[in-house]
């Protein structure tokens, strides 16, 4: 481990290096070039064409160190996160993020209070963070909670399908902010790497694989949501955006 460590540190100085190089000779270059420019016989001179032949090769060296430092970039990712979040692909897991995406009408979240509240907010926003839809639910009990959203907004509009975010304000009946946290959860359809990162794909929206808390079977999905234990909404209708208490 020690030696892959001296290994992976020993190439990244020498990367670094290179790159200090090259830009030390290049300004060296451009200087002697000025210079020579400057002074050479205008009934003879300079060959322009050696120059330019320099000027290109010392491009070359530069794109190739660029070229380097992707490969190392995609061999990284490949080794890792890809390969990993590939293996989640048709597994039901639950990840601690807030956006969920709509589709078909529905969008869920799975919302968390560490203690009772007298008084919570749920607000759903766009992905310009424009809040879309505002619900109040009665039951503000400690646990888990879960939102159901039929896509509509405060003024009964259907949206279009699309990536929303959850919000969750909290207070208790003295005013004092109340800890939340809102994970979402489904099946794993897809895997995307954006800007180097590796994404999931869990009900339409694009999740870092790192913010993956939980990873289970499907079938094991059924029998786990036919529990109504202490927290658990799955069954309030107060936690439906088409009830009255939405409103």
């Amino acid at each position: 481990m020690t030696d892959a460590v001296s290994s992976a540190t020993t190439t990244t100085d020498t990367g670094a290096l290179g790159r200090a190089r090259l830009a030390e000779n290049f300004d060296t270059f451009l200087s002697l070039l000025t210079t020579q420019l400057k002074n050479q016989d205008p009934l003879s001179p300079l060959d322009s064409n050696q120059f330019t032949q320099q000027i290109v090769q010392m491009t070359g060296v530069e794109q190739q160190l660029l070229t380097n430092d992707l490969l190392k970039q995609l061999v990284s990712n490949t080794g890792t996160g890809v390969s990993t979040a590939v293996s989640l692909i048709g597994k039901e897991v639950r990840a601690a993020d807030a956006d969920a995406g709509l589709s078909n009408g529905k969008a869920e979240w799975v919302y968390k209070l560490d203690r009772a509240a007298s008084d919570v907010k749920l607000q759903i926003l766009d992905s310009k963070g424009n809040v879309v839809r505002s619900i109040a639910p009665t039951d503000n009990g400690a646990g888990e909670h879960t939102l159901t959203w039929d896509g509509k907004s405060d003024a009964g509009t259907k949206l279009a399908d699309g990536v929303y975010t959850l919000k969750v304000t909290a207070k208790d009946s003295e005013g004092t902010a109340v800890n939340s946290g809102v994970v979402v959860q489904g099946i794993v359809t897809g895997v995307q790497q954006i800007d180097g990162g590796t994404y999931v794909t869990i009900n339409g929206a694009q999740i870092p694989w790192e913010t993956i808390t939980l990873i289970r079977q499907p079938d094991a999905v059924a029998s786990n949501d036919t529990s109504t234990g202490s927290g658990s909404t799955n069954n309030n209708k107060d936690d439906q955006t088409s009830s009255d208490a939405a409103a």
